[in-house]
């Protein structure tokens, strides 16, 4: 689906979204009759300082608003934009920004859903996508968090060994499936269906809360980590 097709498919009765630059700014209505702030990428644009900027400030001001209007994260970047001079600005610093902006959001009870639609990777793909309470995915999305040769640069293991790795781990492979595997992407949303039904789905999940460790159980892609949380939050709440 084009950009414009899943805007439509998401607010058939109109909406504010505009694009500047690769970025994406505005609001739609709901199906229920509520409301939702749009923050995105277009055009696999990476993601730079002054991009960041002004995604978080969007953010803030939904915020700042007060209400519980839910928060929807439109992806299809590159990854960040490793100019000299946006590594100089302190470009990981802006990445962290706007993914503490997202979580703020969620904690004073803005649902945050990250739809990926296109392609992101890296830091880019960590401060938007991975940083949304609910993440879900339309077919023929790319995510990747790290591919395969850069993930060979830091881990010393050969490209060989990865993909062999990645064939029982998920968590080894990019890829929109092995995402879902994992856990991080709650669901792969039917292109043929209307987006608005399933995005108000979902914001009817919101009490449901953050499932991702135990989807990845559920789905065998990431086997322990909802049972080390569940051990972690015990011993928090009844130390020995």
């Amino acid at each position: 689906m084009t950009l414009a097709e899943i805007l439509a498919s998401l607010f058939p009765a109109g909406h504010d979204v505009v694009q500047d630059r690769g970025i994406l700014l505005g609001s739609g209505p709901l199906k229920d009759g509520g409301h939702i702030t749009v923050i995105g990428v277009a055009d696999r644009t990476p993601l730079g300082i002054d991009d960041l900027v002004r995604l978080s400030g969007h953010v803030l001001k939904a915020v700042e608003a007060g209400g519980r209007d839910p928060i929807l994260v439109l992806i299809d970047s590159d990854s960040q934009r490793m100019s000299k001079r946006d590594e100089l600005l302190g470009l990981n610093e802006f990445l962290a920004h706007l993914a503490k902006c997202l979580l703020l959001a969620d904690m004073q009870a803005h649902h945050t859903v990250g739809l990926l639609y296109g392609h992101s990777a890296a830091g880019a793909f960590i401060a938007t996508a991975m940083s949304t309470r609910t993440l879900v995915a339309l077919p023929g999305a790319t995510p990747v968090v790290m591919d395969l040769p850069s993930m060979s640069k830091v881990t010393k293991l050969t490209i060989e060994t990865l993909q062999e790795k990645a064939k029982s781990t998920p968590v080894f492979a990019p890829g929109l499936d092995n995402l879902a595997q994992t856990g991080a992407v709650l669901a792969i949303w039917d292109d043929k269906r209307s987006l608005a039904d399933q995005l108000q789905t979902v914001l009817g999940e919101a009490a449901a809360g953050d499932r991702r460790d135990r989807l990845g159980k559920e789905r065998k892609g990431r086997p322990k980590a909802a049972d080390i949380a569940e051990r972690v939050r015990e011993l928090a709440l009844h130390p020995a």
